[in-house]
């Protein structure tokens, strides 16, 4: 056995057993926050549990066992690697950031999806294109509530690179975040682009919003700012204040958040912490040519605060939600921001890689509770996060394809993407498996799991 196979079967073991003994073990802290709001205290055996039994689920398309899930769930797989859309195209690899949309009285459900492929090898599709060269892009599918079936997919950005997260706007579209500033020739990437749930994107960056290693997007209803994180050490929390509400076209301005008078560095930092009410710093040049100074330094130097690897972020009840993957001694943190007091706090961080192995997607479902996308080194879960600051398993990728779907390979390890609610009444939820790059749709008692 490897060593790599040891620390897999290690962790499946810890995970089987129950992780809330071990939480107590490592003398975790957690916090409590009732219902997402007012964060309180949390004793350690608030840490424990629920900690629902995963087991083989067949997926209802395939009969293939693919992943593990508490008992009374189940999914269904569409918009495999290689499968044909209905443009002709077919579906790329590396299945990354989603976002679900509804409209009001419709039983259907449009997913916009990322592709985070970074080669140069030529765009897969024409018409909405940035760099003729660039893999990467966005598909846009359907899944129908009512027969409980994907029914379409098509393509709807491409010409970009390694589109990895995004997020939703209030006004039906996806942001698709390059998360590289790579330059290919003369053509800078390291933007976010805006795709239509409706239609396709134009294919031209929004430069405004920065150019720097995107991960992340999410919208405050509110006031339409924009906010981003950077996946890359040193990182910063950024927020767009755009000229015309809704119209990030328009342009506007980009601003770093700051803690206190000098540029804090919060990789060390363990839940629960307070850090107060923040500020932010504008970023003077959004958009640096490659001789400029990157946006994260020019944040730093005015005080910007420092983040490792800030990757997801969400907008719930009217809160920022958002995580670094290898922040805190063990790799995870989570905060949350009041964008209403600019007051900012750490609501949990990880006390093991046992328990969360480098959080990267984040998303919350309509009744509260958190998923976080694993994107570690062993076992990949889905962990969810309850109101109380409980963590536990949701989901385990158990997928080891022998030539079927025309895949043979072991990819139990590929980490998690996308995870986003279906987000009228919540029933469904929809992830990705990024290699071999498969979309699931699971639905089950969430509310048991105070999901």
């Amino acid at each position: 056995m490897t060593a790599s196979e040891k620390s897999r079967t290690s962790r499946r073991a810890f995970i089987q057993a129950g992780a809330a003994g071990a939480i107590a073990a490592a003398g975790a802290s957690t916090l409590g926050f009732d219902a997402l709001g007012s964060a309180v205290g949390a004793t350690q055996s608030r840490a424990r549990g629920p900690h629902p039994t995963l087991a083989p689920v067949k997926d209802r398309a395939t009969g293939l066992e693919l992943i593990n899930l508490p008992q009374g769930f189940e999914y269904t797989t569409f918009g495999w690697t290689t499968d044909p859309m209905d443009d002709g195209i077919a579906t790329p690899s590396a299945h990354d950031g989603t976002a679900a949309f509804r409209e009001r009285g419709s039983s259907k459900v449009q997913l916009v999806r990322n592709h985070e492929q970074g080669g140069l090898g030529g765009a897969f599709a024409t018409g909405m294109t940035y760099d003729p060269m660039a893999e990467g892009g966005t598909t846009t599918i359907e899944f129908d509530l009512e027969t409980q079936q994907f029914t379409g997919a098509r393509a709807s950005l491409a010409g970009t690179i390694r589109n990895c997260a995004g997020g939703p706007t209030p006004w039906r579209s996806w942001l698709s975040c390059e998360e590289t500033a790579v330059v290919n020739g003369s053509t800078l990437h390291g933007y976010v682009f805006e795709v239509p749930v409706d239609g396709v994107s134009t294919g031209q960056p929004l430069r405004d919003l920065g150019r720097f290693e995107h991960e992340a997007a999410a919208v405050d209803p509110r006031t339409g700012y924009v906010y981003l994180t950077e996946d890359a050490t040193p990182s910063g929390l950024y927020r767009f204040i755009p000229n015309v509400a809704g119209d990030l076209a328009a342009g506007g301005r980009l601003q770093m958040l700051a803690i206190g008078d000098s540029s804090y560095v919060t990789y060390a930092d363990v839940a629960p912490k307070d850090y107060g009410q923040v500020h932010w710093v504008d970023i003077d040049f959004p958009d640096p040519a490659t001789e400029q100074p990157s946006t994260v330094s020019q944040g730093i130097t005015k005080g910007g605060a420092q983040f490792e690897r800030l990757e997801g972020a969400w907008f719930f009840d009217g809160k920022l939600y958002f995580d670094s993957t290898s922040g805190g001694p063990a790799r995870g943190q989570v905060f949350r921001l009041n964008p209403n007091t600019d007051k900012l706090k750490m609501i949990y961080s990880s006390p093991g890689i046992e328990v969360l192995d480098s959080p990267d997607n984040i998303t919350v479902s309509p009744r509260g509770g958190i998923i976080l996308c694993e994107d570690g080194s062993g076992p990949s879960f889905l962990q969810g996060l309850d109101s109380r600051g409980r963590i536990f398993p949701f989901a385990e990728n158990r997928v080891v394809l022998n030539g079927e779907r025309g895949f043979v390979g072991d990819f139990s390890t590929s980490e998690w993407t996308g995870a986003t609610f279906e987000p009228r009444e919540g029933k469904w939820m929809f992830v990705n498996i990024q290699t071999p790059g498969i979309t699931f749709a699971i639905t089950g008692p969430w509310r048991s799991l105070g999901l």
